[in-house]
């Protein structure tokens, strides 16, 4: 049914928006949950761990983030940290004052324990204490300078920033959205913009999104479907492109991209046997079908 229905919404004018009042109204799917925070800041915190151990420390650097999303927990962290220039590239609008002030009071929220996840420098803190106190009379943009972000509606293929001019590249739960031949060409665009000696960090999530809303199936469940049935299925709303792991390092290489360090999760071999593979999986490893999220390192050289 959640297919469905993002496939009409996919076909409408504003699809993102309608989509964006679907989940709010009806799925509930859009509030900044604790779990969702707390995710975020474990990305963050993966992110900055890697940084400080190839690159060294965030004060003054420039950050890129591809996917702003809703809620900007991870530009809100780098700054923190004493990021200088905190940039948030979406190809859809979806972040609002609202979203923005609500980022903030979690944070605030939470000041006993955000020390478990990043290091914050206390300046910069104070001046998120200061900011939300008058946020509410300022517009977004206000917002946005306050916190050193600069906000990005744009294809993430052409981006209207010079050579090397960014020292972190990152992504959450990003990857997996993104067809091919586009995720080639973004690697390409951020090889331009990426400064030599800084790093690249993306993380990705390789199991079928719609197992995360139901529970009937398991989070192999997409890898059934031929590649013709699977177009009537996935969406523009929420795209899922099914690359394995094996697929993302091969991109990499392609590109010229190093892989400094790697992470992943591997996954349940059984429930990938336990499920019928459409031909296209059929000479994929097991192993590889099996690893469902996986962290991707590029110290850029």
């Amino acid at each position: 049914m959640k297919a469905i229905t993002q496939k009409v919404i996919s076909y409408l004018p504003g699809s993102q928006r309608i989509n964006y009042f679907f989940q709010k109204y009806v799925t509930k799917g859009v509030y900044l949950s604790e779990e969702y925070f707390e995710d975020r800041l474990i990305h963050a915190k993966s992110h900055q761990d890697g940084y400080k151990q190839w690159i060294g420390p965030l004060k003054g650097i420039t950050t890129l983030e591809l996917g702003t999303g809703w809620y900007p927990v991870v530009p809100i962290s780098h700054f923190l940290g004493g990021a200088d220039h905190v940039l948030t590239v979406d190809i859809s609008p979806l972040l609002s004052k609202e979203h923005l002030l609500t980022t903030i009071d979690r944070f605030l929220e939470r000041l006993n324990q955000l020390d478990n996840y990043i290091e914050i420098v206390p300046a910069r803190l104070d001046q998120l204490k200061k900011l939300r106190s008058t946020g509410d009379s300022l517009t977004l943009a206000e917002l946005l300078t306050e916190l050193k972000m600069r906000y990005l509606i744009a294809d993430a293929r052409s981006l209207d920033l010079q050579d090397q001019s960014v020292d972190l590249i990152h992504s959450n739960n990003t990857f997996e959205h993104v067809y091919p031949d586009i995720l080639h060409a973004i690697l390409l665009e951020f090889k331009r913009v990426g400064r030599l000696g800084g790093l690249m960090s993306h993380f990705v999530d390789m199991s079928d999104h719609f197992a995360h809303f139901d529970t009937s199936i398991n989070i192999y469940h997409f890898l059934r479907f031929s590649e013709r049935a699977w177009q009537r299925i996935d969406n523009s709303v929420q795209p899922q492109n099914r690359l394995r792991y094996s697929e993302f390092l091969e991109m990499y290489k392609t590109l010229d991209l190093p892989i400094t360090d790697t992470f992943y999760r591997p996954g349940n071999i059984e429930e990938v046997k336990a499920t019928p593979l459409a031909e296209k999986f059929s000479n994929y490893a097991l192993e590889d079908l099996a690893i469902s999220h996986c962290h991707l390192y590029s110290k850029l050289e």
